[in-house]
């Protein structure tokens, strides 16, 4: 293991607060983190194995360690903020901020201020508005700042001195500021400032503004601009009634973090709250399969990488506790140069406004990352702490068994990986009185209905005397040890959980074919019918799973599917039987002889007055003597 030839360099370690970074073969920075003592904190990477994959893989690669001494932890924090932004290191928890929404940008750094449409947020003194959810409302607030306050949208260089205004004056759109004559600096000045405040979401100061401005136009009779300051006024006053408010005077300035960790990443949500009101709303993403982390951890992480480049507020509300929390405030008030708490509020607006924060990440998971799988992997969470299971049940085995009176007995096994059926992993069997052997040949896809199948089938062919099984528990502890003696002979792949379509005696018979292989500390629960209950090994009584939850859903859907896997198949083998003809008894005669034949000579009974030359003709010498033989023998 590579980190074991770490540990005579990690022992000569100074105990002291500082940076360690991670080196692979090539050089490149893999790893960077902080801690109070270089020594024992990297030292605990030699018995970290198995923590986590993401672990587990920067161990395997890591062949250089070095570190870097500060005067504080706080240093340490900065330092190691600053070595993750610049050099991204793999193994680290890296958050994007989302680009997927627009933003609004008024260019004040301009002598007469546009309204543009940005993809970030930049320090470049111009005021930014948004994100916004879609992203089409950008373009109809910019549209609205053309409509109601008359901000330009041209490019021209704006010096007063042009002839006449362009047709954006005309339609009402602008206020002509290229034309000194018709708008003075000053007057633009005035509706840049309500335009600010229109996008800052300032909507009652704004329309208090208006009103004064519209009451002191009638006054001096200035009709045609207290009309226009009227319609603005109507239309702010509108909006600001239609306006969600996501307001409290209590909440006052503070930021508040959401978090959604799933399979494939996360996403972290911060609102930011001034003055009591949600002024924007910041997204980061974390694209990271499998990367065993904790919500936690992620958000710590989107803690420091959120205030690299922010001020911090008074207070930041995260979800639950953080490791590192005293350590965070003391850096966070040192960039703000005043006290700075993280709380996790419990109970009253805060802790609704954490609860908001969280399903407005949830959100942002499921449409960001696949719905399906989402919803598949929170199904398998709740069967999981429904069943009391050790782990995921991510690969699920299920049987079934379809019969008619004990005539053409099969049997289906269908798997489910991740919440997703695996059709290419069902197999199929005919169950036999005969024992079958303890080893079987791989299966094949047999011909005729099965021809095309993705799955395989397994069969031990009955002999004509054979063809009724009566014992559906016999039938399904049959199967199961058939499966599981293949799969114990091939080093897998073992389910976490194997489903039995049945009640308890058909779980018991399962467990007896799995003791029968070593297998018995396979997890296996029964599924009824008609009420829907769970049966399992530890319990004489059944459970039963709320019938509207996703736990039990998944179980039925897993179970239909066997059922009709199972039902078709039997379909097949009783179709094959029953049109037998006695054709298919002669030797060297198939499918396409026997139609070759039926088709020539019309019927069974024109094939057996047929002459040994005319059935020669038809398929061949050496099989018309088969033929002649065969009904010779028989009459």
């Amino acid at each position: 293991m590579p980190i074991q030839d770490l540990r005579d360099q990690i022992a000569r370690l100074p105990e002291q607060p500082g940076v360690y970074l991670y080196y692979n073969a090539q050089g490149d920075t893999i790893y960077v983190g902080k801690a109070r003592a270089l020594r024992d904190r990297t030292r605990s990477y030699l018995g970290a194995y198995g923590t986590s994959p993401r672990i587990d893989a920067l161990l395997d690669e890591a062949s250089r360690v070095e570190v870097i001494v500060t005067d504080s932890v706080v240093e340490a924090l900065a330092l190691e903020n600053n070595l993750i932004k610049q050099r991204s290191p793999k193994f680290n928890i890296l958050l994007r901020d989302d680009k997927n929404y627009p933003y609004l940008q008024l260019t004040t750094t301009e002598a007469f201020p546009r309204v543009l449409v940005a993809r970030s947020v930049e320090k470049d003194g111009n005021v930014y508005a948004g994100p916004f959810l879609p992203a089409k409302f950008a373009r109809r607030t910019m549209a609205l700042t053309h409509k109601v306050f008359g901000i330009r949208s041209c490019n021209e260089v704006i010096t007063g001195q042009r002839s006449r205004p362009c047709l954006e004056f005309d339609i009402k759109r602008c206020l002509a500021p290229c034309v000194a004559t018709i708008c003075t600096s000053e007057q633009y000045a005035v509706a840049v400032a309500d335009t600010r405040l229109f996008l800052e979401g300032r909507n009652q100061e704004l329309a208090t503004q208006l009103q004064a401005r519209m009451t002191e136009a009638a006054q001096h009779e200035r009709f045609e601009e207290a009309a226009h300051l009227r319609d603005a006024m109507r239309t702010v006053q509108a909006l600001r009634e239609r306006q969600q408010k996501m307001a409290s005077t209590e909440l006052g300035d503070r930021d508040v973090f959401g978090v959604k960790l799933g399979t494939k990443g996360a996403i972290v949500q911060v609102f930011l709250f001034r003055g009591g009101r949600v002024i924007e709303r910041v997204e980061f993403v974390w694209d990271a399969e499998e990367g065993g982390e904790t919500e936690a951890a992620v958000t710590e992480a989107a803690v420091q990488q959120f205030y690299t480049d922010q001020t911090p507020p008074p207070e930041v509300h995260v979800p639950m506790p953080l490791a590192e929390q005293d350590l965070l405030e003391a850096w966070l008030a040192q960039k703000s140069n005043r006290k700075v708490r993280i709380m996790v509020p419990q109970r009253g607006d805060k802790k609704g406004m954490i609860e908001l924060a969280a399903r407005n990440a949830a959100l942002a998971y499921r449409t960001r990352f696949d719905a399906n799988a989402t919803a598949n992997f929170e199904a398998l969470e709740h069967l999981q702490a429904a069943l009391r299971l050790p782990r995921l049940p991510r690969r699920i085995d299920c049987f079934d068994i379809s019969t008619i009176q004990g005539s053409d007995t099969v049997a289906s096994m269908v798997v489910c990986e991740d919440g997703r059926m695996k059709p290419g992993e069902y197999r199929k069997f005919r169950i036999t009185n005969n024992q079958f052997p303890k080893t079987l040949e791989p299966s094949s896809p047999q011909p005729g209905p099965q021809r095309g199948s993705r799955a395989g089938v397994e069969v031990l062919k009955p002999s004509p005397a054979e063809g009724r099984f009566h014992d559906d528990f016999a039938a399904m502890e049959q199967v199961v040890q058939r499966r599981y003696a293949r799969v114990l002979e091939n080093g897998g792949p073992f389910p976490d959980l194997i489903v039995i379509d049945g009640g308890k005696g058909q779980l018991n018979a399962a467990y007896a074919a799995l003791e029968a292989v070593g297998l018995s500390n396979l997890v296996a629960i029964g599924l009824a019918k008609k009420e829907e209950l769970v049966f399992t090994r530890d319990s004489n009584d059944p459970m039963a799973l709320d019938p509207h939850g996703p736990a039990l859903r998944l179980l039925q859907r897993i179970r239909d599917e066997a059922h009709r896997f199972a039902i078709t198949f039997h379909r097949q083998s009783r179709n094959k039987r029953t049109l037998r003809s006695e054709l298919d008894d002669v030797a060297g005669i198939g499918l396409r002889r026997r139609k070759t034949l039926l088709t020539a000579f019309g019927s069974l009974a024109g094939v057996r007055r047929a002459t040994r030359e005319e059935l020669a003709s038809v398929v061949g010498a050496k099989t018309a003597e088969a033929v002649i033989a065969h009904f010779t023998a028989n009459h």
